[in-house]
């Protein structure tokens, strides 16, 4: 199947328009990817419309479980190949994105693509989550921060809520059978301010997978101490 027949027939399946302008953005940021992915690691999916599901439709799903507003700004962790804060950003063009990365050679390729692209409002931010979660312009300072299947739940909730601002959310893209991870960051999720709003769970198209998309809300501000310097959420999960 074709990357823009997949991306249209999938968004029907899912319930989410793909426009026009959403298909255009799409088919440079594949071609971007595709020309750049290997040299920089950052895909191992290739066939097109396994990328058009796993990459661009999963990161859509974030829409599904949250209302998301015009111009919000969102944040995403991680952000590898700018999954999923770039189609957020090509469905809703308001918003003001903040693309969060460790590697350089991400972030290169996320500097060249968010020109190709030619999108405005989005800052490509180099360095870890636990660093720039403490820097003054970017704590708290979000209405939604997004995560895709980088780390344990119990070390995302560390490594996003401190981005989040009171009342805003952090949406963790997950797989199947998520009520494992979630019993397990009941406690850093709360010592973060924290709580789970919703789990919406969803098939992606043509058995690409199952999601569980985890909404958790920020009610509490989140103590100063964190997020720990780089590497102790991982190896030492709140528990």
């Amino acid at each position: 199947m074709r990357f823009e027949e997949a991306l249209i027939a999938g968004g029907q399946a899912l319930g989410i328009e793909i426009r026009r302008d959403m298909l255009d953005l799409f088919k440079v940021h594949y071609e971007v990817l595709m020309k750049f992915g290997r040299q920089t690691n950052l895909t191992a999916i290739e066939g097109k419309e396994e990328v058009a599901v796993k990459h661009f439709l999963d990161s859509l799903t974030c829409s599904k479980a949250i209302e998301i507003e015009d111009d919000w700004d969102v944040v995403d962790i991680g952000t590898g190949a700018g999954f999923p804060g770039v189609p957020l950003k090509a469905e809703r063009p308001s918003l003001a994105l903040t693309l969060v990365e460790a590697s350089l050679k991400r972030v290169r390729f996320l500097e060249h693509l968010v020109s190709k692209l030619g999108l405005s409002d989005v800052e490509v931010v180099w360095g870890r989550a636990e660093d720039v979660g403490g820097m003054m312009h970017h704590r708290e300072n979000y209405d939604l921060a997004v995560a895709r299947g980088v780390a344990e739940l119990s070390v995302l909730a560390e490594l996003c809520l401190p981005f989040v601002r009171l009342g805003g959310a952090f949406v963790a893209l997950k797989g199947p059978g998520v009520e494992g991870e979630v019993s397990k960051a009941m406690k850093a999720m709360e010592t973060m301010g924290g709580c789970v709003e919703n789990i919406v769970r969803m098939s992606l198209p043509w058995d690409h997978g199952e999601r569980s998309i985890v909404v958790i809300r920020k009610e509490v501000s989140t103590p100063e101490k964190y997020p720990r310097r780089p590497g102790i959420p991982k190896k030492r999960p709140i528990a």
